[in-house]
């Protein structure tokens, strides 16, 4: 009895600490929750991918472009970037590669712009039969006609870094080392192993830095660019190669800052809807189930506190989707509560005492609440690997909220009904463990 106590003021008094955090925080400032697009406005902008130059798979090339800048953006501290790809309008002439990237929160276009510019694109050419090699840092106006198509790119590459020390024993000359991954790796095998003697160009945004020639097969995955850099110059390439170097150029079509859609209002009215189905849920289950409704209450409060606790802490970029999702989850998050009180009270009905019918409650329900969460859980999985990015933020929501809410009504409600230690056999506690208009 006193264990389950105990468990109960701990579980309050973590809430209670959690709930003031929270509340504190946003006052404060100091973490407030990551809005959406359509609720704190950003930056958008929309690139066009040339994929002209690309020999192998566009498919695949194109995915690694929208990966490569998915991971640029984060690692500037966006929270959640949209990063997805569009076929532009064959209306216009052509069916061209589109990259539309959003920046939730970030509302200095030029920044955005500067950030995503710095990503350079690094290519492996091999030099053609009897064409002449170009002069290193010379722009080709047409690569193709000198060199074949680019054999491995800046996706093949797993980091890079800056020593000194370069080719031909010039001391404190600085150079850049690639090391690429398992598949480039191979790729560059092969091409080394089957080009002895011929120039294999290094290519940074279309410019030649580098021409060496294949003296021998290189198995190691590791190649060194020497191309007159100064250490400041060298050290930004390298920053800027393991931030991840583009498989295909991009072209800036239009930029937009985007106000907030809905902005504060839809906020408010949000949080608005939010308290008034917390209170009609609460209001019910007290009404209705009385003893233990008023424990679900407390368990739907705790649910509420842990679940705004993971979006700050995961942190969860909320939409107006996502709020929708979060208020829909408040009213499903009594569901399990419903099923155990039911079962609970069958079995006081078949004469149990207060501390058994609990627990054979719990356990009987549980299947039911087990299958029907896992059912949820389904649905939120499959919309959110199917759907676009605001139904992406919907299922998110949804999924994070059935899971947590079984966890309270499972755990959370045990420990408070078996906290109280109340006896169902006769009398006025016998009321209290009765539901609507009927008594046990």
């Amino acid at each position: 009895m006193w264990k389950y106590r105990l468990s109960a003021l701990a579980i309050l008094l973590i809430g209670g600490l959690v709930g003031w955090y929270i509340y504190n925080s946003q006052i404060t400032g100091t973490r407030s929750f990551r809005l959406g697009l359509d609720l704190s406005g950003g930056t958008q902008l929309l690139y066009k991918a040339d994929t002209s130059a690309i020999g192998g798979d566009v498919e695949e090339s194109l995915d690694a472009l929208r990966e490569t800048i998915e991971r640029r953006v984060n690692l500037f501290g966006v929270a959640e970037p949209i990063v997805q790809r569009e076929k532009g309008s064959s209306v216009a002439g052509e069916g061209e590669e589109r990259l539309i990237v959003e920046l939730p929160g970030v509302t200095d276009a030029n920044e955005a712009i500067r950030q995503l510019g710095q990503t350079p694109v690094l290519e492996f050419r091999m030099l053609k039969e009897g064409a002449t090699v170009p002069q290193e840092g010379t722009p080709l106006a047409n690569v193709g006609d000198l060199f074949g198509d680019a054999i491995l790119t800046g996706r093949h590459i797993s980091r890079a870094e800056l020593q000194f020390g370069g080719a031909g024993g010039i001391a404190n000359e600085p150079v850049v080392v690639l090391h690429f991954d398992s598949e480039g790796t191979q790729i560059f095998a092969d091409t080394t192993a089957a080009n002895v003697g011929k120039i294999f160009g290094i290519f940074l945004d279309g410019v030649p830095i580098s021409t060496p020639v294949i003296n021998e097969p290189i198995p190691g995955g590791t190649a060194v660019i020497s191309g007159n850099f100064t250490p400041d110059s060298a050290r930004e390439l390298v920053r800027n190669l393991n931030f991840g170097a583009l498989p295909v150029p991009i072209e800036l079509v239009s930029t937009e800052v985007v106000g907030g859609t809905l902005g504060e209002q839809a906020v408010r009215s949000g949080i608005m809807a939010g308290l008034w189905g917390v209170g009609a849920v609460a209001l019910f289950m007290i009404l209705w189930y009385r003893l233990p409704g008023l424990v679900a209450s407390l368990a739907l409060l705790v649910y509420i506190i842990a679940s705004l606790a993971l979006f700050k802490f995961v942190p969860v970029t909320l939409t107006a989707a996502g709020i929708a999702a979060f208020i829909l989850s408040i009213g499903m998050a009594v569901d399990a509560n419903i099923l155990i009180f039911e079962r609970m009270k069958e079995e006081l009905k078949a004469g149990k005492g207060t501390q058994d019918a609990i627990r054979d409650g719990f356990a009987r329900a549980w299947l039911s609440i087990r299958d029907s969460n896992i059912s949820s859980m389904i649905t939120a999985v499959i919309l959110f690997w199917f759907g676009t990015s605001i139904v992406k933020g919907f299922a998110l929501v949804f999924g994070l909220g059935v899971l947590i809410s079984m966890l309270t009504a499972i755990t959370v409600s045990r420990t408070f009904l078996l906290a109280l230690g109340m006896s169902a056999e006769k009398g006025f506690s016998r009321f209290f463990f009765g539901s609507g208009t009927n008594k046990l």
